[in-house]
């Protein structure tokens, strides 16, 4: 009976982030998806409350013996500390230095950032991310990427011998149900929603562009007064300035209830980001019908195609324009809802876990 693992490390982390909702909708999904002979199990580092890893349906989460500094170490210097299960599932580069003989081992790179934004890390940060995923390339039977986009860019920064499959990641089959109207009346209610918001929804650090979106709306309202840019989603690393006055409003992490509320009522999403390996946002805002704007230069102009709207980067005035577009022209907005809607129900995490189950039985015949 074969068994995949997936390292649900990331769920642990202090902001799970994209990247965390990625790990814990593909195992889900994989576990409801994969033959009913497969186990799909997962496994983390040594911590003394794995609690939040826990994934229904999934088995596990596995305690490894070490701890995650001392892993990572273990892993980076080559030692064949393998998980367990006959295939290991990497959601991020944190991953085994190469597979167990006979057993196969998947590693999901999500963007290109260390390499052409290292900026928007760490120094220390990027460095590691280049070192691993360069690694990773060689030693890994197969690398999944979300986009197109980030796999010609990988294939240029760090080429390699793994094969590289494009599958795109997916919402909640839920989401594109009608909402519950009074669950969402009433969150609104508790949450003092303006009339118009622009809703931004992401990890807050300094690759979101968040303060273009700010002054966005702040030109915006000498002719619409009372929008607001709501922005929602927990700190990360960098401080983010430019996020103060009226027209801006901090909300944090909320529950998937209340965001779901937002996306509903929001007048438009919009992404400003410098960078999107994929841009799960603008998936999830276009499920609901919500128009989205989004900035181009990365992968969110694929993912979004003539759904949405795409501007040029870092550009105020166009991000500003495309916006009042979408307030001032109901059939057009209207027309942006419906095809934000139709490109939206073509991601599903159900389809991105058969596009990983083909990666895996691709592998189990050549792993080495």
């Amino acid at each position: 009976m074969p068994e995949l693992v997936v390292l649900v490390e990331q769920l642990l982390a202090p902001v799970p982030g994209g990247t965390g909702r990625y790990t814990r909708e593909l195992a889900s999904a994989l576990a409801a998806t994969a033959p009913a002979e497969w186990i799909v199990s997962s496994a983390v580092a040594r911590h003394s409350d794995p609690s939040a890893a826990v994934i229904p349906g999934v088995d596990g989460p596995r305690v490894l013996p070490l701890p995650p500094k001392a892993l990572t170490y273990a892993w980076e210097r080559g030692w064949r500390f393998w998980p367990g299960g006959d295939a290991v599932h990497a959601p991020t580069p944190w991953a085994p230095a190469r597979a167990k003989r006979g057993r196969g081992l998947v590693v999901t790179v999500h963007d290109t950032v260390p390499w052409t934004h290292p900026d928007t890390l760490t120094r220390r940060g990027a460095h590691w991310h280049r070192k691993v995923i360069s690694r990773a390339m060689y030693q890994a039977d197969a690398i999944i990427v979300p986009t197109s986009a980030v796999a010609a860019e990988l294939t240029q920064h760090a080429p390699g011998t793994a094969r590289v499959h494009v599958i795109g990641h997916g919402v909640p089959a839920a989401l594109a149900e009608p909402p519950d109207r009074d669950a969402n009346f009433r969150i609104r209610g508790r949450l003092n929603l303006p009339d118009r918001y622009l809703l931004a929804v992401g990890t807050v650090e300094p690759r979101k562009r968040l303060p273009l979106l700010a002054h966005a709306v702040k030109d915006l309202r000498r002719r619409h007064p009372n929008l607001e840019l709501l922005v929602v989603g927990p700190a990360g690393w960098g401080a983010v300035k430019g996020l103060g006055g009226p027209e801006v409003r901090r909300m944090g992490a909320l529950p998937w209830a209340a965001v779901d509320a937002l996306y509903r009522r929001a007048s438009v999403c919009a992404i400003a980001s410098v960078y999107e390996g994929f841009g799960l946002p603008a998936v999830e805002a276009m499920i609901r019908g919500c128009p989205v704007v989004v900035a181009d230069g990365s992968a969110l102009s694929e993912v979004v195609a003539n759904a949405g709207l795409v501007v040029p980067p870092n550009d105020r005035r166009a991000m500003a324009d495309a916006i009042a577009s979408v307030l001032e022209d109901p059939p057009h907005r209207s027309d942006l809802s419906r095809r934000a809607i139709e490109r939206g129900r073509g991601f599903t995490w159900a389809h991105t876990a058969r596009g990983h189950l083909d990666v895996y039985r691709e592998i189990a015949g050549t792993a080495t």
